[in-house]
């Protein structure tokens, strides 16, 4: 910053210059106290410099009737689950007044490695929202799948000191911290002064301290209240998920309130344009906390203030004199409806994010599966066995459940049973390393015939694919493979719908509003198989994740997440 601008901060604060942004007579919820007061605020730069007195401004914004709070910010997300780009992203989400994320390029990374990385930062630095960056920890994220790519300690260290970076993403391998695996602890020796960020399920007791002594703040990955108040009375800063698939917010919601809001804030982790056209983004969340009873002034100051503060983001999370100008105005507090943002001092329009300077994609040669055969799919039955574990799937957990079922057989292999709800599932290694495909079944779905795909399979985005007929199993992997990644739906030998997402097989080149469109149609084409979850294709992405309990599917096998090995 230059001195004459800090100049005009000082001047414009005091009210001897004009502010270059002013908005009038607005009601300032003060996140700290929860007094609302109608007041001017006067912005300089990315700076607001006046409140509670009356301003003139170069710009102004009339505030009658509405309401102004700090701009939200997303504690974890991995902006490869919008399906859309960084730069689309930041076109889709910002008006909902989410002005800062703190985001995990963990999927492009295990993708593409450290090109995937440098990628996001690349955009980071052209997005109007502050795109920040906390540097994937695991890649892979376990020995138990096939990732395309590698990051050591010495393929992160070379953007630490990148300005948009914040720290080390979440250390998803618990069990490598608990052992103390020598990979892991190089890179959590070398972010022992900066931020690390927590993955850790279902831990708790003296692993869970164990793991907290490693130096990790932060857990997005509790589903239950009385989980999270363990972490939260060890000094963990629980953030509160709702996603398209992992909703936590109705489980965990109560653990919100004046004792500590200060150690806890947001995050969506994984969200799709549809839902965000249709629901919002923390918007959303916000509101549904309210409507929950949360003390109002705590749900906003969870959103904003306390978020940054557990991350470490010093100049953001009030409206005062001196903080950087993020603000949602809003039309109701208690509905969360956002009118207008400024972010940094600017505010948002289409002509903002038509200026910015685009960024070339990356990973288009990705795919590189070969085509399959209906016989991949068959899964031998073994002598006088028919008894075989199966996923449990339930809408709106990433949490899967080890069942078991009788399955028929025929000559060649064990048959989906579809009164009972039990599917084939397959995953299939798709980075060109060694061809290797996974097999089992699966429950929860409820689909009675064809089959749905995906090249969004975290943590490793092999090619995930369920189905109740080994054919359209087939046709809609190819498909995928056709269309360099993203979800196809098969039925009876002809694909019904389908997204190409060839950056990288994670996100699309299209619009956001393109991909909401598109969903829509998969959604249908889904249904009309008779699929019975609310978010199929985020579902079926998340049954190839091996660091969520408790039964998995890799490229290498039936994985049982307890035991962390092959069943």
């Amino acid at each position: 910053m230059r001195s004459e601008q800090l100049t005009k901060m000082i001047m414009a604060g005091q009210g001897k210059v004009p502010a270059d942004l002013v908005i009038h007579n607005v009601g300032l919820l003060d996140v700290i106290t929860g007094t609302v007061t109608t007041t001017d605020i006067a912005v300089v730069g990315d700076r607001i410099v006046g409140t509670h007195a009356h301003y003139d401004g170069a710009t102004t914004i009339d505030g009658t009737g509405r309401f102004a709070v700090p701009g939200f910010i997303d504690t974890h997300l991995h902006i490869e689950s919008s399906l859309v780009t960084p730069l689309e992203f930041d076109r889709c989400v910002l008006p909902h007044g989410v002005t800062t994320v703190l985001c995990d390029p963990h999927e492009i990374a295990n993708v593409l490695g450290a090109e995937g990385i440098r990628y996001f930062l690349d955009c980071a630095e052209r997005t109007v929202m502050d795109v920040r960056v906390n540097l994937s920890s695991c890649v892979p994220a376990t020995p138990f799948e096939t990732a395309g790519a590698r990051l050591e300690i010495d393929d992160l260290l070379p953007f630490r000191a990148h300005p948009k970076v914040v720290g080390l993403a979440e250390m998803m391998n618990f069990p490598g911290v608990l052992n103390a695996d020598p990979g892991i602890m190089a890179k959590l020796l070398a972010f022992q002064d900066g931020h690390v960020d927590g993955h850790a399920p279902l831990l708790l007791g003296t692993a869970l301290n164990g793991y907290l002594a490693a130096g990790i703040r932060t857990d997005h990955e509790a589903t239950s209240a009385a989980e999270a108040r363990e972490k939260l009375g060890k000094g963990m800063a629980i953030l509160i998920r709702e996603g398209s698939v992992s909703k936590d917010l109705e489980a965990l919601g109560e653990i919100l309130d004046e004792n500590t809001s200060s150690f806890v804030a947001l995050c969506t982790d994984d969200r799709n344009p549809l839902d965000i056209a249709e629901e919002g983004h923390l918007d959303s969340s916000i509101r549904r906390l309210i409507a929950m009873g949360r003390p109002l002034h705590h749900v906003y100051r969870a959103a904003s203030h306390s978020a940054a503060r557990i991350f470490g983001l010093k100049d953001r999370g009030l409206l005062a004199p001196g903080w950087r100008a993020d603000i949602a105005l809003l039309d109701s507090l208690e509905n969360c409806r956002v009118s207008d943002v400024i972010a940094a001092g600017r505010l948002v329009t289409p002509e903002l994010f038509k200026a910015r300077e685009d960024v070339a994609p990356v990973g288009l040669t990705s795919m590189k599966a070969m085509p399959v055969n209906a016989d991949v799919f068959v899964t031998e039955a073994k002598a006088g066995q028919n008894r075989v574990p199966v996923i449990g799937v339930k809408p709106g957990l990433i949490l899967t459940f080890r069942e078991e079922a009788a399955l028929a057989s025929n000559e060649k292999s064990l048959q989906p049973d579809l009164q009972a709800d039990v599917i084939k599932v397959a995953v299939i290694e798709r980075h060109g390393i060694n061809g290797n495909i996974g097999r089992s079944f699966v429950t929860g779905f409820g689909l009675k015939r064809g089959a749905i795909a995906s090249s969004v399979g975290h943590d490793s985005h092999n090619i995930t694919v369920v189905g109740t007929d080994d054919a359209d199993m087939a046709l809609a992997v190819n498909r995928l493979i056709e269309l360099g990644g993203g979800f196809a739906v098969a039925d009876g030998g002809a694909v019904t719908a389908e997204l190409a997402l060839p950056i990288a097989g994670l996100m699309s080149l299209k619009s956001f509003e393109e991909v909401a469109h598109d969903l829509h149609h998969l959604r249908d084409a889904a249904k009309a198989l008779g699929c019975v979850l609310p978010e199929p294709f985020l579902q079926v992405a998340f049954l190839a994740l091996p660091v969520i309990p408790h039964l998995k599917m890799t490229d290498r096998g039936l994985f049982d997440v307890d035991k962390f090995d092959f069943v």
